[in-house]
């Protein structure tokens, strides 16, 4: 089955196969991930005022373009002095969309004078998948042969802990959230990841940092350490359940 990752970053496509794979088990060889760049789609502009809503607006144009399942999430910082800011603003936080250098510099400013103990954080992410009401194909450049509407209202969304049992998933929007804590240091330090990576330090470490007194940032973790902690690993890992009854499980 093919399903369609609302994203134009091939990184983020490798990693969310990467993380479904593993924990789909032998039903991971039934799923095609294609991301929307590939089929040349369009990024929607991001009008949610939560993860959530941004989220299912990028699942929801992707699947009502392609007539395919959509996956996409939403994800962003959140500091605790800075009443959750930069929230769904993270990537355009100094004003322009995806410049890491400049975010990574307004947010160190502004948590100049902000002493180790209340410089706490955390990473948020809510992954969602939107199944149109009538499947259709994809031509090579990512056209639909049907056109449907898929539905809008919050209402439509179903709690993962509340997907139905024995039945299809034609026309079902779920939310999955994961969640990251950690806090932020003063000096980046790591040159993998990206984002605020370099600026972060998970609570929770790999084991080889244990008695170290040396715990890593995200950037320098390896992508299977950051993924087993991450909170858009932990979006997706909780997707799982949504994704096997898409595919008749």
């Amino acid at each position: 089955m093919r399903i369609i990752v609302a994203t134009h970053n091939e990184g983020k496509l490798v990693e969310i196969r990467r993380i479904l794979a593993d924990h789909l088990g032998d039903a991971a060889s039934r799923v095609e991930l294609v991301s929307a760049g590939s089929l040349g789609l369009p990024d929607p502009v991001e009008t949610g005022t939560s993860f959530e809503a941004n989220a299912l607006l990028k699942a929801r144009d992707v699947a009502h373009r392609t007539g395919l399942p959509a996956v996409a999430d939403d994800s962003g910082l959140v500091v605790d002095v800075m009443g959750s800011a930069p929230g769904i603003l993270s990537a355009r936080w100094s004003g322009v969309h995806g410049d890491d250098e400049a975010n990574n510099r307004l947010l160190l400013a502004q948590l100049s004078d902000i002493p180790e103990e209340a410089r706490t954080a955390r990473f948020r992410c809510a992954a969602a998948l939107v199944v149109p009401d009538s499947p259709a194909g994809v031509d090579a450049d990512g056209a639909s042969d049907s056109v449907f509407v898929v539905p809008s209202a919050e209402d439509d969304v179903t709690p993962i802990d509340a997907l139905p049992s024995g039945l299809g998933a034609a026309g079902l929007q779920t939310v999955a959230f994961g969640e990251m804590p950690g806090r932020i240091i003063r000096h980046p330090r790591g040159g993998h990841g990206f984002g605020y990576d370099p600026l972060f330090v998970p609570d929770d470490q790999p084991t080889c940092t244990a008695g170290s007194g040396n715990p890593l940032t995200s950037a320098e973790m390896t992508p299977e350490e950051k993924n087993a902690i991450s909170h858009r690993g932990r979006a997706f890992i909780a997707l799982v359940p949504a994704v096997r009854l898409l595919l008749g499980e």
